[in-house]
């Protein structure tokens, strides 16, 4: 997760930081401020990262807000401001729809079976020589096992698929036995999440159609965390909205909390993605259930 989900957190946590800062400097000019235990760490350890040996006098010279008596400082003020003192961002910290959401683009593997017609329940595109999941079927093997609409399949059964088509993806499918497949995804490669802040009246701040973004709300939460125009919404708090009507995933934003995590992609990929298929076999076989954190 990253150290501010959104604008809004940002802005707040600097607000705390600040007064913090008064506090502890008016404070200071009574009595010496007690040594402080040693806090839980904020941020990822910096032992070595993208080639660099960040050490301690590295940090010091370079990022001296990355040391450890800042990141107490900031622990300390969480602490004094009543916040758990592991949350990194005051207002959508403790989010379950951006826990839900959590595109990661990282590498995991999943054991599908087949049901009893023998499908596992997902349908692939190739794209650009890779294979992206664009159907997973609702209450399907493939569904239950996590898959999501633009997980990218890396490897079926050790095999490599990169460079194949759909047709001989669907094939090694068919062919694998009926339990035990495995299968290695990257974590949908093409999309991004934005987690965003509902206003006094309910509004996060863009106008979709047909599930395509198509306007941005001046000064709104979705004008200041960077959503933009000609983007497919995806999922709304990690629950797939692909191919229902906008008035349901209006109802699904509008019975959101008051932060809401969006997962989109871009339209002209995801146009790409889904041109071949029915519309009638994405609204009533797609996977639309709330994933489990």
């Amino acid at each position: 997760m990253s150290l501010y989900p959104s604008l809004e957190d940002m802005k707040v946590d600097k607000m705390a930081r600040a007064e913090y800062a008064l506090i502890n400097q008016q404070q200071q000019q009574y009595s010496a401020p007690p040594a402080s235990a040693s806090a839980p760490m904020m941020y990822p350890s910096l032992g070595n990262y993208m080639g660099l040996e960040l050490s301690d006098n590295v940090i010091a010279l370079n990022m001296p807000e990355y040391t450890q008596s800042a990141l107490q400082q900031a622990t300390t003020a969480d602490s004094a401001s009543g916040n758990n003192a592991q949350w990194i961002a005051p207002i959508s910290g403790s989010s379950v729809g951006l826990a839900r959401a959590n595109v990661t683009h990282g590498i995991r593997e999943l054991t599908l079976c087949k049901d009893k017609a023998n499908h596992v329940g997902m349908r692939v595109k190739d794209i650009n020589k890779g294979i992206f999941a664009v159907l997973v079927v609702d209450k399907s093997p493939a569904a239950l096992a996590g898959l999501r609409f633009g997980d990218q399949i890396l490897q079926i059964n050790d095999v490599i698929v990169a460079g194949f088509s759909m047709e001989k993806v669907h094939d090694l499918i068919r062919k694998s036995p009926k339990n035990g497949i495995k299968v290695v995804v990257r974590d949908r490669p093409f999309e991004r999440t934005i987690t965003l802040h509902k206003d006094s009246t309910g509004c996060i701040g863009f106008q979709f159609k047909n599930g395509k973004i198509v306007s941005i709300v001046k000064d709104s939460s979705a004008s200041r965390n960077g959503v933009l125009i000609e983007h497919q919404l995806l999922e709304v708090d990690g629950q797939n909205v692909v191919g229902l009507k906008d008035k349901e995933t209006r109802k699904i934003i509008d019975n959101a909390k008051t932060v809401v995590t969006i997962t989109v992609i871009p339209t002209f990929i995801y146009d790409h993605m889904v041109k071949k298929m029915a519309g009638s076999l994405i609204k009533e076989l797609m996977d639309h259930t709330i994933p489990s954190m």
